[in-house]
């Protein structure tokens, strides 16, 4: 089975086009991606790209930034990324770049292109980051601006569904606040929807024309965290051969969403707190201040009180974040909202697999009502989809639905068959693991690299 089914996600349907001349980082891209995009394109050769795109409607362009030996400018990057705007305006283009290269990312950013991906990079960053571009591509290519916090477009997909009172709360509170200055801290727990929430917010502010700057502080490195939000002044360590801009300036004039702050440091946190208070940034290596004009949004799922109380985190920099709080409450709280959002996922779903005739029956939304959704909303999204697939009738029951607790997956030791029982056990690893690729290798024993290849051998 393929394990994108196995640990219930949805495939996005997209074309990827991967650009570099590195065959080992084409593979390893490759096999991490098709877990959660349809179609991946492979080009060792920059020169292909205009032939591909006259071939195929490429969604979004992960390109390397230099392919001759020896030339480390970033130009050939830079090159392409015109060329790709000429002959596919609709294709959104990330930039791969090693950190000492980040100024030249940055100018390619300038010039057009989405955002950049540091070599080596993080999983569920590129991930996140490419899911974000997927949705760039479809609002370029039917000609609509972002999508906005409504309930009026019953045709629309990505709308926000509910009606619960719980909900209602929750919405009510983000149109009175979105058109404001007003920092906000978005409480809930995962899988509930932050960050549709804090894009919302963005979208009907009168800031959205400028820019949205998400910063997923749990997956940031301790060692780079002054140079990314606050940039960096040519020499301040070795290879900064230019002034770099940092995330906060690139929000300048819009929002930027501070992701999991909770997972911030007590030492970094005290960084972060002297530029909210002072709206200003020093670009690390720099003693000149910078004025920005910056609106803050900031999530977590942490008790942030009770961190305050451990002295995990500092009390003024909560008070300076959540002059505004809003929460985001759980799915088991929404009862009267689970069978629209069930319908939701599987009016989509019925499309995708061509199964027009599906419904739920009576006992499986009964069933839906009754569980306890520790995944919340990106748990019910999954779970239906997995519905649809495995469903062979017209009604899907509640056998189908495969709730979380019933998928333990056992090694048959009767059977000695060597591939099966290695893939069953890859299985198991990347599914405990939640498809965290080093703990499911480290688990196993092995090499992120010999894992990557035994799934590409059985096709996870």
């Amino acid at each position: 089975m393929n394990i994108s089914v196995l640990l219930g996600m949805r495939k996005t349907n997209c074309s990827i086009l991967l650009v570099d001349d590195d065959k080992d980082i084409l593979f390893s891209l490759r096999v991490y991606l098709k877990r959660f995009f349809t179609q991946i394109i492979t080009l060792e050769d920059p020169k292909k790209i205009p032939a591909m795109l006259s071939q195929e409607e490429i969604d979004v362009v992960l390109m390397d930034m230099n392919f001759q030996r020896g030339v480390q400018d970033g130009q050939e990057g830079i090159y392409w990324l015109k060329q790709i705007q000429e002959l596919s305006p609709e294709s959104v283009c990330i930039l791969m770049t090693a950190y000492s290269d980040v100024s030249v990312a940055v100018e390619g950013i300038k010039q057009g292109a989405f955002d950049y991906v540091l070599k080596p990079w993080d999983n569920d960053k590129l991930h996140t980051t490419i899911k974000a571009a997927v949705q760039l591509f479809r609002s370029k290519k039917h000609g609509k601006k972002l999508q906005q916090l409504t309930t009026s477009n019953p045709a629309s997909q990505k709308k926000i569904i509910g009606k619960s009172p719980a909900f209602a709360q929750t919405l009510s509170m983000v149109e009175k606040v979105a058109d404001t200055d007003a920092n906000i801290l978005l409480l809930g727990e995962n899988g509930t929807g932050k960050y549709v929430i804090a894009k919302a917010l963005h979208q009907q502010s009168s800031r959205v024309a400028q820019p949205l700057i998400h910063v997923d502080l749990g997956a940031l490195n301790e060692n780079i965290f002054e140079s990314e939000l606050f940039g960096y002044a040519k020499g301040a360590f070795t290879d900064a051969k230019e002034d770099t801009l940092g995330r906060f300036e690139l929000a300048d004039g819009g929002t930027i969403f501070l992701d999991e702050i909770g997972n911030l440091p007590l030492h970094l946190q005290t960084k972060l707190l002297q530029v909210i208070q002072n709206k200003t940034i020093t670009r690390l290596g720099e003693g000149k201040e910078r004025k920005i004009d910056v609106r803050i949004l900031c999530a977590t799922n942490v008790d942030l009180y009770e961190e305050v109380e451990k002295y995990r985190f500092r009390q003024d920099l909560l008070y300076r974040i959540n002059t505004v709080e809003i929460e985001i409450p759980a799915l088991r709280n929404r009862l009267t909202d689970i069978s629209l959002l069930a319908s939701h996922f599987l009016e989509i779903n019925k499309k995708k697999y061509r199964k027009g005739k599906l419904q739920f029956s009576d006992s499986a939304l009964k069933a839906l009502e009754a569980y306890h959704w520790p995944g919340n909303i990106r748990e019910l999204e999954h779970l239906v989809e997995r519905a649809v697939i495995l469903c062979d009738e017209n009604q899907i029951q509640t056998k189908d639905m495969r709730f979380s607790k019933s998928q333990a997956i056992h090694v048959e030791t009767s059977n000695l068959n060597l591939d099966a029982n290695e893939k069953q056990l890859i299985s198991k690893a990347l599914q405990q693991y939640q498809g965290n690729i080093s703990k499911a290798a480290k688990s196993l024993g092995i090499t992120r690299a010999s894992l990557y290849r035994r799934m590409e051998k059985h096709n996870l």
